[in-house]
């Protein structure tokens, strides 16, 4: 099994040349399919094109989400999408990265899925309609929230020891944290800058914190 590129014939030379947007994944799989109730004799036959880990390569989808779902990490992120946040998309794709407990919308249901590359379809996502769902639902499971957004008063997440079970929660673009889900968050944290701008991007954010997670408990670079 190797990873493919598409070509197609050159229209000023005829030969075999890269496209511009080359095919991802494998071709059909060569030789004797392999046992396993794991995988998926349609992909075996047709190839795998979707955008998953070799590991995962000719696997059902049901299995991947069964695989995952032993070795998830015991965090949460949330974010808040009051006016449809196009950088959602983005967030999910980061915490399936992560191996993410579970990514948590809170406010509308729709959200745009094109920056999460399909990888909504491995990742558990909740919808909460308001913060008091939230706080409810994290209560429950004893999760602390920990807010992270560049607010007057906010505590760097650079020295900020993350918990590790907890739910980060993260504002929309522009807006920032909701002041109900400030209210409610242990702590908020802000990330450093140095540059002339006044925030990054919001899915960039919750990047940055995803890792400061994975830094902390998975690689134990504690403070």
């Amino acid at each position: 099994m190797k990873e493919q590129v598409a070509t197609s014939p050159s229209a000023s030379t005829g030969t075999d040349t890269p496209d511009i947007a080359p095919r991802v994944g494998v071709g059909p799989w060569e030789g004797p399919w392999p046992e396993g109730d794991h995988y998926d004799p349609e992909l075996l036959a047709e190839g795998d094109r979707r955008n998953v880990v070799d590991r995962y390569r000719y696997w059902r989808r049901e299995a991947i989400i069964a695989d995952l779902d032993t070795r998830r990490q015991p965090f949460h992120v949330a974010v808040e999408n009051w006016e449809h946040d196009f950088n959602i998309g983005s967030v999910v794709r980061t915490a399936n990265a992560f191996g993410t407990e579970a990514v948590h919308i809170v406010g509308r249901r729709r959200w745009n899925r094109r920056g999460a590359m399909v990888t909504d379809r491995y990742q558990h996502v909740h919808h909460h309609p308001d913060t008091a769902s939230l706080v409810a639902w994290a209560g429950e499971r004893g999760l602390p929230l920990i807010g992270i957004d560049n607010l007057p008063g906010a505590v760097p997440l650079e020295t900020y020891p993350l918990p590790r079970a907890c739910v980060l929660v993260f504002g929309q673009e522009g807006p920032g944290l909701s002041e109900d889900v400030r209210a409610v968050c242990q702590a908020v944290l802000s990330i450093a800058q140095f540059g002339s701008t006044r925030s990054i991007n919001a899915g960039a954010a919750a990047a940055v914190a995803m890792h400061a997670w994975i830094r902390a408990h998975v690689f134990d670079q504690h403070l």
